[in-house]
């Protein structure tokens, strides 16, 4: 459970945001839209975090910093392109330094056999924090000048160290990640490559757990939002037919016209044909209607998200979908059935009349300056705002800020 973010010099976000989700347990309305940090836990965060503010105010930068942490971690040893993020476009900013840093809750002992334990203690359970830095020379992103990994078990106390790299790319390990029998590995980490996508490479059994961990973040985001294409939707639907099938009760539960979506393999490839009632013949995918598509192409993200307890990191959940089919969608994370791992759903929205289906603590907002410059705040950090108001007129009046100004 994702419940801190921290973000500095990384696309429109030029100054340090910290955006800290963490709802304390005295806070009891709407338990069902919010789930501990780890078990055990007094502090809980939302399942749903969504993302409002004016076209270009930095709600994609927010995704892109999550999705882009996800990437670094697991990916990024693989990885022979320049790395897929930019910097605050100012001169100032051309040479400092791009930071970011993430809190959530895991298992203390990062070991296969403790992941896939059928049962855990709350004792076994705490807190993580992940830091990343990079450096920028003549405004391009070259190298790593800082990594480290840090643990609170059970959410107690000071930080302590999993695994820490410094500017003289010193790598240090401690119990919990040793680093025994891998001196030649380390120094094979490349400057502009994640320490734990290098040594899972080698078999090192904590940085497989993470990058694992890694994995469980889906995204429709990375550079730009067409990261999951068409061809990608429809290859991982051919591979899994109780995904069609599950996406099929959901096409006629939304009620879209299509009674039934069938992959059927052709020549090229893998393709979608959808049955309509009062239609003869099956129509293709190129001829279904873009509301439908868009619905497809986020479904697998939302799926494997709440099926692998992970996070679904999707930009624009309601472009061509219906206002009436978003707060659909944000139900199933509520639903212990559905989600009963404690998923969570990060998504930028235009759709201000979804305001009436949120809490405040779900609620998120971008906002840019004169300067261009994203501030990022939750609701939470809004005086007075209470369980009773109209959340949906109140931000189209002004109330909260991040509404564009016309004229």
């Amino acid at each position: 459970m994702i419940y801190h973010l921290e973000i500095e010099n990384f696309y429109s976000i030029r100054d340090s945001q910290v955006l800290d989700l963490r709802v304390p347990r005295n806070v009891s309305d709407y338990p069902e839209r919010l789930h501990p940090l780890f078990p055990g836990a007094d502090d809980r965060a939302p399942k749903v975090v969504a993302l409002f503010g004016a076209n270009g105010s930095g709600k994609s930068s927010v995704l892109k910093a999550l999705a882009f942490l996800a990437w670094f971690i697991k990916d990024s040893f693989q990885n022979q392109s320049p790395l897929p993020c930019e910097r605050f476009n100012d001169e100032e900013s051309m040479n400092r330094p791009i930071r970011l840093a993430i809190e959530l809750g895991g298992l203390t002992e990062l070991s296969f056999a403790a992941v896939n334990s059928r049962s855990h203690r709350p004792e076994e359970f705490g807190l993580y924090r992940y830091e990343l830095e990079l450096l920028s020379r003549d405004g391009t992103i070259r190298s790593v000048s800082r990594e480290a990994l840090r643990h609170k078990p059970q959410g107690q106390g000071k930080w302590q160290r999993v695994f820490e790299r410094g500017a003289d790319r010193e790598i240090r390990g401690s119990k919990s990640f040793s680093l025994a029998g891998y001196s030649q590995v380390v120094d094979k980490v490349r400057e502009d490559a994640s320490v734990i996508s290098t040594l899972a490479l080698f078999e090192h059994e904590p940085s497989k757990v993470l990058v694992q961990v890694a994995g469980t973040v889906f995204r429709n985001i990375l550079m730009e939002r067409v990261e999951f294409s068409d061809r990608d939707v429809i290859q991982f639907l051919a591979q899994n037919q109780t995904a069609v099938e599950n996406l099929n009760r959901e096409l006629q539960r939304i009620d879209v016209g299509v009674e039934r979506m069938e992959i059927v393999q052709t020549a090229s490839g893998p393709t979608a044909l959808f049955k309509h009632e009062g239609l003869h013949v099956p129509m293709p995918w190129t001829l279904e209607s873009q509301g439908t598509r868009s619905f497809i192409r986020v479904f697998p993200l939302l799926l494997l998200a709440m099926q692998q307890g992970g996070v679904a990191v999707v930009d624009e959940l309601d472009l061509s979908i219906h206002p009436l089919v978003l707060p659909e969608i944000v139900r199933w994370f509520y639903d212990p059935d559905r989600n009963p791992s404690g998923a969570q759903l990060w998504m930028s929205c235009h759709s201000a009349s979804l305001l009436d289906d949120l809490s405040k603590e779900e609620i998120v907002f971008t906002e840019k300056d004169q300067f261009g410059r994203t501030n990022i705040y939750s609701l939470m950090d809004v005086q007075s705002v209470r369980r009773s108001d109209n959340l949906y007129k109140k931000y189209l009046g002004g109330a909260y800020g991040a509404v564009p100004q016309i004229g």
